[in-house]
């Protein structure tokens, strides 16, 4: 799944994802699907969501001196949460719903006069036809377009006084953007309330959700290869190290991670509304008391009772905070903290770095990298099931793009340790492939025919693993241009894949690799070609990506990482084309060794890539190789659990899929 590495790359930006739950079928499990529904006829003004009514009111709120200290010359509404999360639960989508606009990059600024949306490439269509007119577009990106920053610099008034949720902002925006209003004479400032917040609750028609306060549950240790107690220890290693007397965890899925513990409140992301705090002596968990059951409490308990982790209520973080800045010693904050938090206590006393839990759960151990491996074999089988399927059926004209994904999660509910699914799946056909974050919806749901490209991207979480893999595919007969760019885009997978590369090099150094063979013919793509993925959690998992944005937190890809290798190739109104295989981090062996630790990728996705699409002369040998290697893979160890499952037509589908290519 393609996404904005700018959440893990810049501070320059905010852009996480703002999505609205809705109840299209009966979800599995902990997961619903979200909705981020847009047209396919660019005419079409249906979706379009009428904004006047909540910007009037946000005007209001803007000069109304009993929530400001004076008249905001601007409002920022970021797509974030105080987590700095990338998926939103419903709660939390201000921007969407100020704006109308449901893509999961972008962040508005609103002024007395005007609004502006901010968003990158792959959402410039959907925003277009989703904002209305009181909305302009400003195409993140493009040269021409200013940043949000150097706009407000130049368009307002110099000392103007620009509000913002302290909690929506981290401390390092916080800091670069002030500095460069300052230049002009004007300011940020800190508001007490969230003037959206203020809009939605006066909107009777559709009223703001409550916060969710699901059941929180341990993750076994067969799952997790590490108790907690072990993983407090590393961290309080790093915070000696540091000359730091506390940690404080803002990211939930550090959080999660931290503790082996798991919930439900964000769609698609096993994480809970939380804070932790890790010092020197005590391990603290700031939660809602109604999520936390007697079993959980038994689990957060050490085995020879010397430490236990304590539960305080969720709210009491700034309380505990600001305590801690009244007595000596320095509090480490991660670079995503909010400015919310970090403003609690003396600067001096504080340390903006990277979580050292950003990077710990990162690097799988070896249980968690067996449950990787485990999960997407029984993927595949989901996946190969889905496709044979779809093989079967598309002739009869009664499959779309809509009740295809439906069948595919139905396939995947089979397997064991099934949890839900990872992200909202992309399945798109035709012009609808060429939109880079499609989501089917009765509006824009097309039928998969033999005469076009079907591009599914999709996921799962297991208990063992996280999944996330896209092929493209045609049931007729693909055109040879189709054929072509199909192949190059194929070429660049196979090229990231085969690379070697030394230790810690940075991603951005590795993303030419995926794009030269598209490059060669002026072809290109928008998006990043690699993210991390989390074990059991968020499928988009920081601080390492791959790139041709440079990320100034990117630690360098390192043994035990797992990245998506994902190039892709879009035409607008035509058809999309993406491939995306994760790949584990290993040792290479190289023919010389002069004492540099030399890596490699090697692939756990084991999806057959489809053989009818790619065209063999445009193929070295070794590419060639790659691929017949690759395949037999997949047959090897796929089709044993599909012959025990007695899926033979799936069974045939993989045989004929990963014949050699001469």
């Amino acid at each position: 799944m393609i996404y904005s590495l700018s959440k893990f790359t810049s501070i320059k930006s905010v852009t996480n994802s703002s999505l609205l739950v809705i109840n299209r079928t009966s979800q599995v499990l902990l997961f619903s699907r979200l909705k981020s529904a847009f047209p396919a006829d660019n005419n079409n003004s249906t979706m379009k969501s009428g904004t006047t009514q909540q910007l009037g009111l946000l005007r209001k709120y803007m000069k109304d001196l009993h929530h400001v200290p004076e008249p905001l010359a601007a409002y920022l509404v970021p797509s974030c949460d105080a987590h700095n999360s990338e998926y939103l639960a419903a709660v939390d989508a201000r921007r969407e719903y100020i704006s109308g606009f449901t893509g999961s990059a972008g962040s508005a600024v609103i002024t007395p006069k005007q609004a502006l949306m901010w968003t990158d490439g792959r959402y410039y269509l959907q925003a277009q036809k989703e904002m209305d007119s009181n909305w302009v577009l400003m195409k993140d990106g493009l040269a021409t377009t200013p940043k949000q920053i150097d706009w407000l610099v130049k368009n307002l008034e110099p000392g103007s006084v620009i509000g913002i949720d302290p909690l929506l902002v981290s401390s390092a925006n916080w800091k670069a953007w002030s500095e460069q209003l300052e230049t002009v004479g004007s300011r940020l400032h800190a508001l007490d309330q969230n003037l959206v917040d203020l809009v939605w609750r006066e909107d009777k028609q559709n009223p703001q959700p409550a916060r969710p306060e699901n059941p929180v549950f341990p993750l076994e240790y067969c799952f997790t290869g590490k108790s907690w107690q072990s993983k407090v220890e590393e961290v309080r290693k790093e915070l000696k190290e540091n000359n730091c007397k506390a940690l404080i965890l803002c990211a939930l899925d550090d959080v999660a991670w931290l503790l082996n513990i798991r919930g439900s409140d964000i769609d698609f992301n096993p994480v809970f509304f939380s804070y932790c705090a890790v010092t020197l002596k005590e391990v603290v968990l700031f939660i809602s008391p109604k999520q936390v059951s007697d079993n959980l409490k038994d689990f957060l308990s050490s085995v020879d009772m010397e430490e236990s982790v304590q539960i305080k209520d969720y709210d009491d973080i700034k309380r505990y905070i600001t305590a801690l800045g009244k007595e000596p010693g320095k509090v480490w904050f991660p670079k995503t903290a909010s400015h919310g938090l970090v403003s609690l206590i003396p600067q001096a006393q504080c340390v903006s770095k990277l979580s050292p839990v950003t990077v710990m759960k990162a690097i799988k151990n070896d249980v968690e990298m067996k449950g990787f491996e485990n999960s997407h074999i029984r993927d595949a089988a989901a996946l190969i099931q889905y496709f044979a399927w779809l093989q079967k059926n598309i002739p009869s004209g009664q499959v779309t793009e809509i009740s295809g994904a439906d069948v595919l999660e139905s396939f995947r509910k089979e397997q064991e340790h099934f949890m839900g699914l990872s992200f909202p799946s992309i399945s798109g056909v035709g012009p609808n492939g060429a939109i880079i974050h499609y989501r089917p919806e009765a509006d824009t749901d097309r039928t998969i025919t033999t005469e076009e490209m079907y591009l599914i991207d999709s996921g799962a979480q297991y208990k063992d693993g996280t999944t996330d893999v896209t092929r493209t595919l045609h049931f007729g007969v693909p055109t040879d241009y189709e054929k072509e760019c199909f192949t190059r885009v194929l070429k660049g997978m196979i090229q990231l894949g085969m690379s070697v590369f030394p230790d810690k090099c940075l991603g951005v150094r590795l993303d030419t690799l995926a794009r030269m063979h598209l490059w060669n013919v002026g072809l290109d793509y928008g998006h990043g070609t690699g993210h991390g993925v989390g074990a059991f959690l968020n499928v988009h998992e920081g601080p390492s990506g791959i790139s041709f944005r440079h990320n100034p937190n990117d630690p360098g890809v390192q043994e035990g990482m797992i990245f998506s290798d994902e190039p892709g190739y879009y035409e607008a109104g035509k058809f999309g084309i993406r491939i995306e295989t994760l790949v584990k981090v290993v040792p290479a062996e190289t023919k010389f060794n002069t004492g540099t630790k030399m890596l490699t990728f090697e692939a756990i996705t084991l999806v057959p890539i489809q053989q009818k699409l790619i065209d063999p002369t445009l193929m070295t040998r070794v590419e060639i190789d790659w691929l017949n290697s690759y395949h037999q893979t997949c047959r090897d160890k796929v089709a044993p659990l599909l012959k025990a499952a007695g899926k033979q037509s799936a069974l045939e589908w993989l045989y004929k899929e990963t014949q050699p290519i001469g």
